[in-house]
């Protein structure tokens, strides 16, 4: 699977990402993928993806967020280029403010709003696997708890009732924060929703944090398997 990794001005955490789907990737293939499926960043003005499988939407700060987390950047023509690669059925995942991206965007339902605290949060937590049949949680068991850390200050998942209910009666609620452990207030304890689809997820903990034991586990990888595992049953 060849992943692209969206880059931003003000991006930040577009390497851990490069290196968590490249980690994702070799571990899949048993070490022997080679260099032709190496993951590659994807400056924001670039509109071609037609060679990549998979695109992520990192973390930081896209044009330092300037009127709001996502406001800009879902302007820029890489996201243009991602809006149709999710349309016919490409997987797509924003981490923190790439969910805050998608949501401006119209990919994914919902906004993300200011932490209760309006404080920036910082630590490990845990995570519990929702109920949705997303590709994204292929291979996971709903109930399931991964530990994903957490880091950001705009992260508090809001939805109108209506929208709030629609999102929870079509399963598209991948994620919650483990019971206790909701860090800023989000609705529903929603930690990350799919669109209707399925193939593009919002989280705001950061799973490309989660992918080597020295650095406190591998949870993270789970989930950036998910795609190649749902592709890998589609052909059985």
């Amino acid at each position: 699977m060849i992943w692209g990794v969206l880059q931003f001005p003000g991006s930040c955490d577009e390497r851990d990402a490069l290196h968590a789907c490249g980690v994702a990737t070799r571990s899949q293939a048993g070490d022997s993928s080679d260099s032709t499926h190496s993951p590659r960043l994807v400056w924001h003005e670039e509109t071609d993806l037609s060679e990549f499988d998979g695109i992520v939407v990192p973390g930081g700060f896209s044009y330092g967020d300037y009127l709001r987390a996502g406001a800009i950047a879902r302007f820029s023509p890489a996201m243009t280029a991602v809006a149709e690669f999710a349309a016919d059925g490409g997987p797509v995942l924003g981490i923190c403010n790439g969910f805050q991206v998608l949501c401006e965007s119209g990919l994914l339902p919902g906004a993300l709003l200011d932490n209760e605290s309006t404080r920036f949060i910082c630590r490990a937590g845990e995570l519990i696997v929702g109920e949705s049949d997303s590709l994204w949680l292929s291979g996971l068991e709903p109930g399931e708890r991964l530990s994903i850390p957490f880091k950001h200050q705009s992260g508090r998942f809001f939805a109108p009732p209506e929208l709030l209910e629609r999102i929870e009666a079509n399963g598209q609620v991948a994620f919650r924060y483990a019971p206790g452990q909701n860090p800023n207030g989000s609705l529903n304890d929603i930690a990350g929703v799919t669109n209707e689809a399925g193939n593009v997820l919002g989280l705001m903990p950061h799973p490309e944090h989660a992918v080597d034991p020295l650095a406190g586990g591998t949870d993270g990888l789970k989930i950036l398997r998910g795609p190649a595992i749902a592709a890998g049953a589609a052909r059985a």
